[in-house]
Protein backbone atom coordinates (compact mmCIF):
# COMPACT_ATOMS: atom_id res chain seq x y z
CA UNK A 1 0.00 0.00 0.00
CA UNK A 2 0.84 3.57 -0.16
CA UNK A 3 2.17 5.73 2.23
CA UNK A 4 5.89 6.64 2.67
CA UNK A 5 7.06 5.37 6.12
CA UNK A 6 5.92 5.93 9.64
CA UNK A 7 8.73 8.13 10.20
CA UNK A 8 8.35 9.99 7.11
CA UNK A 9 4.67 10.34 6.88
CA UNK A 10 1.40 10.34 8.80
CA UNK A 11 0.65 13.68 6.05
CA UNK A 12 -22.04 -14.78 10.68
CA UNK A 13 -48.21 -41.47 20.17
CA UNK A 14 -50.67 -41.78 18.63
CA UNK A 15 -54.18 -40.70 20.58
CA UNK A 16 -56.73 -43.46 22.16
CA UNK A 17 -60.16 -42.69 22.30
CA UNK A 18 -61.49 -43.23 25.46
CA UNK A 19 -63.66 -46.87 26.23
CA UNK A 20 -64.58 -47.62 29.77
CA UNK A 21 -64.34 -52.00 29.32
CA UNK A 22 -61.06 -51.07 28.15
CA UNK A 23 -59.62 -49.35 31.14
CA UNK A 24 -57.52 -51.69 32.04
CA UNK A 25 -55.95 -52.20 28.22
CA UNK A 26 -55.53 -48.40 28.30
CA UNK A 27 -53.40 -47.98 30.88
CA UNK A 28 -51.16 -50.77 30.11
CA UNK A 29 -51.14 -49.64 26.15
CA UNK A 30 -50.45 -45.98 27.71
CA UNK A 31 -47.23 -47.44 29.87
CA UNK A 32 -45.57 -49.62 26.70
CA UNK A 33 -46.12 -46.54 24.86
CA UNK A 34 -44.67 -44.33 26.83
CA UNK A 35 -41.32 -46.50 27.26
CA UNK A 36 -40.33 -45.90 23.45
CA UNK A 37 -41.30 -42.43 22.84
CA UNK A 38 -39.07 -41.53 26.26
CA UNK A 39 -36.37 -43.47 24.48
CA UNK A 40 -36.63 -41.90 21.33
CA UNK A 41 -36.53 -38.24 23.13
CA UNK A 42 -33.38 -39.24 24.73
CA UNK A 43 -31.25 -40.03 21.63
CA UNK A 44 -33.29 -37.31 20.00
CA UNK A 45 -31.29 -35.13 23.21
CA UNK A 46 -28.28 -37.35 22.97
CA UNK A 47 -27.84 -36.98 18.93
CA UNK A 48 -28.41 -33.09 19.11
CA UNK A 49 -25.81 -32.66 21.63
CA UNK A 50 -23.42 -35.08 20.15
CA UNK A 51 -23.73 -32.72 17.00
CA UNK A 52 -23.06 -29.57 18.90
CA UNK A 53 -20.22 -30.79 20.89
CA UNK A 54 -19.27 -32.02 17.35
CA UNK A 55 -19.92 -28.77 15.69
CA UNK A 56 -17.92 -26.80 18.68
CA UNK A 57 -14.81 -29.01 18.50
CA UNK A 58 -14.82 -28.84 14.72
CA UNK A 59 -15.03 -25.04 14.91
CA UNK A 60 -12.65 -24.90 17.16
CA UNK A 61 -10.19 -26.57 15.32
CA UNK A 62 -10.90 -25.24 11.95
CA UNK A 63 -10.05 -21.24 13.86
CA UNK A 64 -7.03 -22.52 15.85
CA UNK A 65 -4.49 -19.75 15.00
CA UNK A 66 -1.07 -20.69 13.67
CA UNK A 67 1.96 -18.95 14.37
CA UNK A 68 4.87 -19.09 12.52
CA UNK A 69 8.43 -17.89 11.81
CA UNK A 70 10.30 -18.40 7.85
CA UNK A 71 13.56 -18.98 7.09
CA UNK A 72 15.15 -18.02 3.63
CA UNK A 73 15.28 -20.31 0.85
CA UNK A 74 16.44 -18.00 -2.04
CA UNK A 75 17.06 -14.34 -2.17
CA UNK A 76 17.14 -12.45 -5.60
CA UNK A 77 18.02 -8.78 -6.18
CA UNK A 78 15.26 -6.21 -6.15
CA UNK A 79 15.30 -2.79 -7.32
CA UNK A 80 15.88 -0.19 -3.92
CA UNK A 81 14.09 2.26 -5.45
CA UNK A 82 10.71 0.62 -5.98
CA UNK A 83 8.23 1.38 -3.65
CA UNK A 84 6.54 -2.21 -3.70
CA UNK A 85 2.78 -1.83 -3.17
CA UNK A 86 1.51 -4.54 -5.28
CA UNK A 87 3.39 -7.62 -6.12
CA UNK A 88 2.65 -11.30 -7.83
CA UNK A 89 4.04 -14.00 -9.38
CA UNK A 90 2.67 -14.24 -13.29
CA UNK A 91 4.97 -17.13 -14.91
CA UNK A 92 8.50 -18.70 -15.82
CA UNK A 93 10.13 -16.53 -13.17
CA UNK A 94 8.26 -13.24 -14.16
CA UNK A 95 6.79 -11.34 -11.20
CA UNK A 96 4.48 -8.42 -11.36
CA UNK A 97 4.86 -5.09 -9.42
CA UNK A 98 3.14 -1.99 -8.41
CA UNK A 99 5.19 0.70 -7.23
CA UNK A 100 3.85 3.64 -5.80
CA UNK A 101 5.30 7.48 -5.05
CA UNK A 102 3.53 10.90 -6.67
CA UNK A 103 5.81 11.28 -9.70
CA UNK A 104 7.36 7.35 -9.43
CA UNK A 105 4.81 5.55 -9.55
CA UNK A 106 4.71 2.33 -11.93
CA UNK A 107 3.41 -1.15 -13.00
CA UNK A 108 6.40 -3.40 -14.12
CA UNK A 109 7.34 -6.87 -15.35
CA UNK A 110 10.25 -8.04 -13.37
CA UNK A 111 12.53 -10.60 -14.02
CA UNK A 112 12.51 -12.90 -10.55
CA UNK A 113 16.42 -13.96 -10.76
CA UNK A 114 17.99 -10.90 -11.73
CA UNK A 115 15.56 -8.49 -10.33
CA UNK A 116 15.88 -6.27 -13.87
CA UNK A 117 12.80 -4.41 -14.94
CA UNK A 118 11.53 -6.16 -18.61
CA UNK A 119 8.95 -3.97 -19.25
CA UNK A 120 7.39 -0.38 -17.47
CA UNK A 121 4.64 1.02 -17.33
CA UNK A 122 4.78 4.96 -15.84
CA UNK A 123 2.03 6.26 -14.11
CA UNK A 124 0.79 10.17 -14.17
CA UNK A 125 2.58 12.05 -11.88
CA UNK A 126 -0.53 12.52 -10.08
CA UNK A 127 -1.75 8.83 -9.27
CA UNK A 128 0.14 6.75 -6.41
CA UNK A 129 -0.01 3.68 -7.69
CA UNK A 130 -1.16 0.67 -4.95
CA UNK A 131 -2.70 -2.82 -4.72
CA UNK A 132 -2.17 -5.04 -8.37
CA UNK A 133 -3.43 -8.21 -8.83
CA UNK A 134 -3.86 -10.25 -12.29
CA UNK A 135 -7.18 -12.16 -12.93
CA UNK A 136 -7.41 -14.09 -16.41
CA UNK A 137 -5.64 -11.57 -19.01
CA UNK A 138 -5.98 -8.44 -16.91
CA UNK A 139 -4.35 -6.42 -14.33
CA UNK A 140 -6.52 -4.61 -11.94
CA UNK A 141 -4.77 -1.90 -9.87
CA UNK A 142 -5.84 0.55 -6.91
CA UNK A 143 -4.67 4.13 -6.10
CA UNK A 144 -4.17 6.00 -3.09
CA UNK A 145 -6.15 8.23 -1.32
CA UNK A 146 -8.45 7.98 -4.81
CA UNK A 147 -11.94 5.48 -5.51
CA UNK A 148 -10.15 4.88 -9.11
CA UNK A 149 -8.26 1.81 -10.33
CA UNK A 150 -6.55 1.22 -13.69
CA UNK A 151 -6.82 -2.10 -15.69
CA UNK A 152 -3.96 -3.35 -17.59
CA UNK A 153 -3.12 -6.12 -20.39
CA UNK A 154 -0.79 -8.10 -19.03
CA UNK A 155 1.15 -8.56 -21.92
CA UNK A 156 2.00 -5.48 -22.71
CA UNK A 157 1.55 -3.62 -19.52
CA UNK A 158 -0.42 -0.94 -21.51
CA UNK A 159 -3.76 0.55 -19.94
CA UNK A 160 -7.03 -0.76 -21.49
CA UNK A 161 -9.92 0.19 -18.73
CA UNK A 162 -10.49 2.59 -15.12
CA UNK A 163 -13.11 2.01 -12.68
CA UNK A 164 -14.21 2.92 -9.44
CA UNK A 165 -14.58 1.22 -6.28
CA UNK A 166 -16.70 1.42 -3.25
CA UNK A 167 -13.60 1.04 -0.43
CA UNK A 168 -13.11 4.25 1.50
CA UNK A 169 -9.23 4.19 0.16
CA UNK A 170 -7.34 2.01 -2.30
CA UNK A 171 -4.26 -0.56 -0.40
CA UNK A 172 -4.36 -3.94 -1.31
CA UNK A 173 -5.73 -6.36 -4.26
CA UNK A 174 -6.00 -9.88 -4.82
CA UNK A 175 -8.46 -12.35 -5.88
CA UNK A 176 -9.41 -16.24 -5.95
CA UNK A 177 -10.18 -16.64 -9.90
CA UNK A 178 -13.54 -15.55 -9.42
CA UNK A 179 -13.62 -11.94 -7.31
CA UNK A 180 -11.50 -9.41 -6.44
CA UNK A 181 -10.37 -9.02 -2.24
CA UNK A 182 -9.65 -5.30 -1.43
CA UNK A 183 -8.25 -3.25 1.62
CA UNK A 184 -8.73 -0.26 2.49
CA UNK A 185 -6.07 0.70 5.09
CA UNK A 186 -8.65 -0.68 8.09
CA UNK A 187 -9.78 -3.46 9.24
CA UNK A 188 -12.13 -4.40 6.78
CA UNK A 189 -11.63 -7.05 4.10
CA UNK A 190 -14.05 -6.30 1.05
CA UNK A 191 -14.99 -9.39 -2.06
CA UNK A 192 -15.47 -7.10 -4.75
CA UNK A 193 -17.22 -7.83 -8.47
CA UNK A 194 -14.31 -7.54 -11.34
CA UNK A 195 -16.68 -6.58 -13.42
CA UNK A 196 -19.62 -4.17 -11.95
CA UNK A 197 -16.83 -3.59 -8.77
CA UNK A 198 -19.54 -3.16 -6.36
CA UNK A 199 -19.04 -4.47 -3.26
CA UNK A 200 -20.32 -8.19 -2.75
CA UNK A 201 -19.21 -8.89 1.30
CA UNK A 202 -17.71 -7.07 3.65
CA UNK A 203 -15.86 -8.62 6.99
CA UNK A 204 -13.96 -7.18 9.29
CA UNK A 205 -10.65 -8.97 10.42
CA UNK A 206 -9.86 -9.63 13.94
CA UNK A 207 -8.19 -11.79 15.86
CA UNK A 208 -8.40 -12.50 19.71
CA UNK A 209 -11.67 -10.48 19.29
CA UNK A 210 -9.81 -7.53 18.78
CA UNK A 211 -9.56 -5.87 15.01
CA UNK A 212 -6.38 -5.51 13.03
CA UNK A 213 -6.35 -2.44 11.10
CA UNK A 214 -3.71 -1.32 8.78
CA UNK A 215 -4.56 -4.08 6.09
CA UNK A 216 -2.30 -3.29 3.38
CA UNK A 217 -0.60 -5.51 0.41
CA UNK A 218 -2.86 -8.54 -0.33
CA UNK A 219 -2.52 -12.21 -1.84
CA UNK A 220 -5.15 -15.07 -1.93
CA UNK A 221 -3.68 -18.65 -1.20
CA UNK A 222 -4.73 -22.00 -0.59
CA UNK A 223 -8.59 -20.33 0.33
CA UNK A 224 -6.55 -17.40 2.66
CA UNK A 225 -6.19 -14.27 2.05
CA UNK A 226 -2.75 -13.27 3.15
CA UNK A 227 -2.02 -9.77 4.03
CA UNK A 228 1.02 -7.27 4.90
CA UNK A 229 0.40 -5.15 8.01
CA UNK A 230 1.01 -2.09 7.44
CA UNK A 231 4.67 -0.70 10.18
CA UNK A 232 5.13 -4.56 11.38
CA UNK A 233 7.15 -7.28 9.76
CA UNK A 234 3.70 -9.54 9.97
CA UNK A 235 1.47 -11.29 7.84
CA UNK A 236 -2.02 -12.29 8.71
CA UNK A 237 -3.79 -15.32 7.60
CA UNK A 238 -7.33 -14.07 6.79
CA UNK A 239 -10.42 -16.19 6.20
CA UNK A 240 -12.41 -14.68 3.80
CA UNK A 241 -15.44 -16.00 4.69
CA UNK A 242 -15.67 -14.07 8.78
CA UNK A 243 -12.50 -11.98 8.72
CA UNK A 244 -11.29 -14.18 11.46
CA UNK A 245 -7.20 -14.51 11.54
CA UNK A 246 -6.31 -18.06 10.83
CA UNK A 247 -2.64 -17.44 11.53
CA UNK A 248 0.54 -15.13 11.80
CA UNK A 249 3.19 -15.37 10.17
CA UNK A 250 6.47 -13.41 11.33
CA UNK A 251 9.29 -12.25 9.29
CA UNK A 252 11.20 -9.56 11.70
CA UNK A 253 14.32 -11.92 10.85
CA UNK A 254 14.42 -10.35 7.05
CA UNK A 255 14.76 -6.87 8.33
CA UNK A 256 17.33 -7.73 10.82
CA UNK A 257 19.57 -9.32 8.28
CA UNK A 258 19.28 -6.26 6.05
CA UNK A 259 20.15 -4.28 8.88
CA UNK A 260 23.13 -6.25 9.85
CA UNK A 261 24.14 -6.14 6.46
CA UNK A 262 24.37 -2.38 6.24
CA UNK A 263 21.27 -1.68 4.39
CA UNK A 264 20.37 1.74 4.99
CA UNK A 265 16.73 3.50 4.30
CA UNK A 266 14.56 0.65 4.00
CA UNK A 267 11.11 0.86 4.74
CA UNK A 268 7.69 -1.33 5.31
CA UNK A 269 7.79 -4.82 4.57
CA UNK A 270 5.61 -5.03 1.71
CA UNK A 271 4.44 -7.44 -1.00
CA UNK A 272 3.72 -10.92 -1.43
CA UNK A 273 3.52 -12.83 -4.18
CA UNK A 274 2.31 -16.64 -4.87
CA UNK A 275 3.70 -19.02 -7.49
CA UNK A 276 1.14 -21.94 -6.80
CA UNK A 277 2.41 -24.20 -9.91
CA UNK A 278 5.84 -25.07 -7.25
CA UNK A 279 4.58 -23.84 -3.80
CA UNK A 280 6.42 -20.63 -3.23
CA UNK A 281 6.53 -17.49 -1.70
CA UNK A 282 8.19 -14.52 -2.18
CA UNK A 283 8.09 -11.54 -0.10
CA UNK A 284 9.58 -8.17 -0.52
CA UNK A 285 9.61 -4.66 1.32
CA UNK A 286 9.13 -1.01 -0.06
CA UNK A 287 12.78 0.44 -1.25
CA UNK A 288 14.53 -2.94 -0.45
CA UNK A 289 17.17 -4.13 -2.26
CA UNK A 290 16.56 -8.16 -2.05
CA UNK A 291 13.59 -10.12 -2.27
CA UNK A 292 13.34 -13.36 -1.46
CA UNK A 293 12.04 -16.90 -1.58
CA UNK A 294 10.50 -18.15 2.14
CA UNK A 295 9.50 -21.38 4.00
CA UNK A 296 7.44 -21.44 6.87
CA UNK A 297 8.10 -23.35 10.29
CA UNK A 298 5.54 -23.37 13.13
CA UNK A 299 6.71 -21.96 16.28
CA UNK A 300 5.77 -25.06 18.54
CA UNK A 301 6.30 -23.23 21.65
CA UNK A 302 3.33 -21.69 23.61
CA UNK A 303 3.63 -18.04 22.70
CA UNK A 304 3.21 -15.15 25.82
CA UNK A 305 0.04 -13.10 26.15
CA UNK A 306 0.24 -10.46 24.04
CA UNK A 307 3.22 -11.15 22.09
CA UNK A 308 1.56 -11.21 18.64
CA UNK A 309 -0.68 -7.68 20.08
CA UNK A 310 2.99 -5.81 20.52
CA UNK A 311 4.40 -7.03 17.22
CA UNK A 312 1.73 -7.48 15.03
CA UNK A 313 -0.91 -4.89 15.85
CA UNK A 314 -1.65 -1.32 15.94
CA UNK A 315 -4.18 1.21 16.17
CA UNK A 316 -4.91 2.52 13.17
CA UNK A 317 -3.33 5.28 11.51
CA UNK A 318 -5.39 7.75 9.38
CA UNK A 319 -3.51 9.62 6.40
CA UNK A 320 -6.14 12.00 4.95
CA UNK A 321 -7.11 12.48 1.84
CA UNK A 322 -5.01 15.74 -0.45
Amino acid sequence: MGRGSLKKRHNKPQNFKSQPSMASSRRKAKSYLTIPVLLSAFLAIGVIGLLVISSNKWRNIGYMTSYEMVSVVNEFPHDPEAFTQGLLYAENDTLLESTGLYGNSSVRKVALQTGKVKLLHKMADSSFGEGLTLLGDRLFQVTWLQNIGFIYDRNNLSQVGKFTHRMEDGWGLANDGKDLFGSDGSSTLYQIDPQTFEVISKQVVKYNGHEVHNLNELEFINGEVWANVYGVDCIARISPRDGKVVGWILLQNLRAGLEAAGTTGIDVLNGIAWDGKQNRIFVTGKLWPKLYEIKLHPIKKTLEKGVIEKLCMRERLHFGRS
